[in-house]
C-alpha cells in the first residue's frame, strides 16, 4: 500500500477538476466546521492544510471573517482555490515539510492528513504545533483504528491510513494540544472519525 501512498499528489493533480465537481459546495460537515469556527478568536487567521479547491470549507470560514491561508501539494487544486477565493492566500506546499514561519489562530486538515502514511502522520504533529497560536483549535479527520485502507479517485487507488486513537491522543498531548472532542465514525458526518483539539 505504500506505493499507493506515494501516488497521492499525482492522483490529485490529475483528478483535481473531477474531485472538485464531486465534492461540490454543500457543507456536509457543517456541525464540525461551525464548532471549530466558534472556538476561533474574532478575525483569527486560519491555516487550511490540504485545502483543495477551497470549497466549501475555506469559503465558509472566510465568510465568517477569518483570513485563510491554504496550502496544497497539487498546483491544479491551488488554481481552483485561487479562482474560488481570489482574496485569500494560497500556495503549493507539501504538508510534510511545511514551514511558514508564522502561527495561526486555527488549523484545519479535513480529509487530507489521513492520506499520509503512518510515519508521516506522526511527523505532522510538531508541524501543527509550530503553526498554532496559543488556544488555537486544530480539526482533522482520521480512521477509527490503526491501519491502511484503499478508496478510489477517478477509478484509481486512493490511499488512506490511520494511527491508533491512543497514539493520536499521545501525539497531541506531547505537542501541546488537548482533545476537545473526538467522535468515531460520526453518523452525522458521513461516517468520518473526527478530532477537535486546542493548543494549550
Amino acid at each position: 500500500m505504500i506505493d499507493a501512498a506515494a501516488c497521492i499528489i499525482d492522483l490529485y493533480r490529475r483528478h483535481a477538476g473531477a474531485w472538485a465537481t464531486a465534492r461540490g459546495t454543500v457543507l456536509l460537515e457543517r456541525a464540525w466546521i461551525e464548532r471549530f469556527a466558534d472556538m476561533l478568536r474574532r478575525g483569527a487567521a486560519v491555516l487550511d492544510i490540504g485545502c483543495g479547491s477551497g470549497e466549501p470549507i475555506a469559503r465558509y470560514l472566510a465568510t465568517r471573517g477569518h483570513p485563510i491561508t491554504g496550502v496544497d501539494s497539487s498546483p491544479e487544486m491551488i488554481d481552483l482555490f485561487r479562482a474560488n477565493l481570489p482574496g485569500e492566500t494560497v500556495e503549493v506546499a507539501d504538508m510534510r515539510s511545511l514551514k511558514l514561519d508564522r502561527r495561526y489562530g486555527g488549523l484545519i486538515t479535513w480529509d487530507s492528513f489521513f492520506h499520509l502514511a503512518p510515519h508521516d502522520q506522526r511527523m505532522m504533529f510538531p508541524i501543527f504545533r509550530d503553526h498554532a497560536e496559543p488556544k488555537a483549535p486544530l480539526l482533522f479527520t482520521s480512521g477509527p483504528v490503526f491501519g491502511e485502507a484503499i478508496g478510489t479517485l477517478g477509478g484509481e487507488p486512493l490511499y488512506h491510513a490511520s494511527l491508533d486513537p491512543e497514539e493520536y491522543r499521545l501525539l497531541l498531548d506531547r505537542n501541546g494540544f488537548e482533545v476537545v472532542a473526538h467522535v468515531v465514525q460520526d453518523a452525522d458526518c458521513g461516517g468520518r472519525t473526527v478530532w477537535l483539539a486546542r493548543q494549550r
